[in-house]
């Protein structure tokens, strides 16, 4: 890639590796890596940036896999300039580099109930495109507007309408990068919603391989719509289900494993290569398929190019 690139006030680094930048510790480098200083630095940057090169915004890396070859692309990660949050009535101004974890916390002891993103591992700007949700409440049912930066440099609010929001996805223009975004939540009781989430980690933590490098789940519901929590939840379309019905629970190739704690999340269990966690994703496909017919969609976000032949 061109090493003529705009000026900026961030930083802006050639050949980055990715891999320590994922929660999988897996990938090669960006052709760029690009941390803007503030909305008006990434805006600069974009609008005089060669329309012909890619742009690819990273969050925290929650949900994602990096490809062994690396990114052909100027990779952009938020960070300080970018996590603030703020209250005005029931409204929550949350920076696209917020942890969801850390909104949910804030927002309660302001009153307000967002306890659903507690354990959704990530930021608001990946809540926002992934339509995270648990507990039977999504981005979709709270988030009332974003704010984006074009490919072109220009700065936008879109309305949550205008993001056509479904389970687990978004449309957003090609190119737009997420830096904020408004939520509307319901009120309730401090004490209350604090309980609500301590009881929700505990379940998770019983339940789910916190412990373990993951990406969170890797593959969506077939049934499209995420784990209630309640005590009438159904489990016959439930991605973990058929992975277990297709006997792939604990499968392996190379360092990847499907966790035997909870057979949805792909886990490096040690030296594990992009290449191993996405081959051994796709194996899991093809035997839930050949097993029952259903065709699994993939949660995790793949990018990048495989690592060149040797």
């Amino acid at each position: 890639m061109t090493s003529n690139l705009p000026p900026v006030r961030g930083t802006l680094t050639p050949n980055r590796p990715l891999a320590d930048l994922t929660w999988m510790r897996v990938g090669g480098p960006a052709d760029w890596l690009f941390q803007p200083a503030d909305v008006d630095d990434l805006a600069q940057f974009l609008a005089a940036l060669d329309p012909d090169v890619a742009v690819f915004p990273m969050g925290v890396g929650s949900n994602l896999i990096v490809r062994d070859g690396g990114v052909r692309a100027v990779v952009v990660r938020m960070g300080r300039g970018f996590n603030g949050i703020a209250f005005d009535g029931t409204r929550v101004r949350a920076g696209a580099a917020a942890l969801d974890a850390h909104v949910a916390r804030k927002a309660a002891t302001e009153g307000l109930d967002l306890t659903f993103l507690r354990t959704i591992p990530g930021t608001i700007g990946g809540a926002v495109r992934m339509n995270a949700g648990c507990y039977g409440s999504y981005m979709a049912d709270v988030l009332e507007s974003v704010t984006v930066v074009l490919r072109d440099g220009t700065v936008t609010e879109m309305a949550a309408d205008a993001l056509a929001l479904a389970y687990r996805q978004s449309t957003l223009p090609n190119g737009a990068v997420i830096v904020g975004a408004v939520l509307n939540a319901p009120k309730g009781d401090p004490a209350a919603l604090d309980q609500r989430m301590a009881d929700q980690l505990a379940k998770r933590d019983e339940t789910q391989p916190t412990k373990d490098r993951t990406a969170g789940s890797t593959f969506r519901n077939p049934a499209g719509f995420s784990s209630t929590g309640r005590a009438d939840d159904t489990h016959d379309l439930k991605a973990w289900k058929v992975i277990d019905d297709a006997g792939m629970r604990g499968a392996t190739r190379g360092g990847a494993v499907m966790n035997t704690k909870h057979s949805n999340f792909l886990t490096n269990a040690g030296g594990a290569t992009a290449a191993d966690l996405e081959g051994l994703g796709e194996d899991v496909r093809k035997k839930v398929y050949d097993s029952s017919g259903i065709t699994l969609e993939w949660e995790i976000m793949r990018v990048g190019e495989p690592a060149a032949d040797t």
